[in-house]
């Protein structure tokens, strides 16, 4: 998963981290993400991850204009070289693609991690469709749970202290995203759990977890500020 105090740590232009499991989280919840194999094509057609697209760091600078319209578009880099994956992070991000990470352990990683990968040529095009998120709950309904919170729903805010720090949801639950999975006694079971974060990937991977676990669980797939005074605003 992404690495703690995310915002600031984005705005400083540091590198970002995600794990092989965001990515398999995500496919999981069905949410598009852009995987990007910085290997050479050659060592990429004997094994890549299914569904990366294959751009060395040298291709990578003229492909500016593949990448989606939408910024907010997650992208994976991956390699079996750190510097060649950093490069490829800097690149992107200059682009505003803010989304955007390097996979932890790169290639060996995911394979340690028991996911399997395919072999043969990888596409040298990116195909990115924005759709409906599996679990994802809408804008307005989300907006009336949190400013009324009936009976039967909770709030679940899995941001880093340092985000709750500058205001949270009155009455909403906070356990970061890599504590809920050891923190499901303080999650109400009988009740609807609708989950947030920032953005909503910390909030897509907290989601699969008490999914996982019987919860009836959702959450908000859209960015989300919060006021000091508990105020909020939402951005599709």
């Amino acid at each position: 998963m992404f690495s703690g105090g995310l915002p600031a740590w984005k705005k400083g232009g540091n590198y970002v981290y995600s794990s092989p499991k965001y990515l398999v989280n995500s496919r999981k919840t069905e949410t598009p993400v852009v995987v990007i194999d910085v290997r050479s094509q050659a060592k990429a057609a004997k094994g890549h991850i299914p569904g990366a697209v294959s751009f060395t760091t040298a291709q990578l600078k003229k492909a500016k204009k593949q990448f989606p319209s939408v910024k907010a578009a997650p992208v994976v880099i991956y390699s079996d070289n750190m510097k060649a994956a950093k490069a490829a992070f800097k690149t992107i991000r200059k682009w505003g693609y803010k989304n955007t990470s390097i996979m932890v352990g790169g290639i060996t990683g995911w394979t340690q991690a028991g996911n399997k990968l395919v072999s043969g040529q990888l596409a040298s095009k990116i195909v990115y469709v924005p759709k409906p998120v599996k679990g994802s709950i809408a804008a307005n309904d989300f907006k009336a749970i949190a400013s009324n919170m009936p009976a039967d729903a909770v709030i679940l805010d899995v941001r880093d202290a340092t985000e709750v720090a500058g205001g949270m949801i009155k009455g909403a639950i906070h356990i970061p995203t890599q504590e809920v999975g050891a923190r499901l006694s303080e999650i109400p079971r009988g009740k609807k759990v609708v989950i947030h974060c920032r953005t909503g990937i910390r909030a897509s991977m907290a989601y699969q977890t008490l999914k996982e676990k019987g919860f009836d669980a959702y959450f908000l797939n859209a960015k989300i500020s919060i006021n000091p005074d508990g105020s909020f605003k939402i951005d599709s």
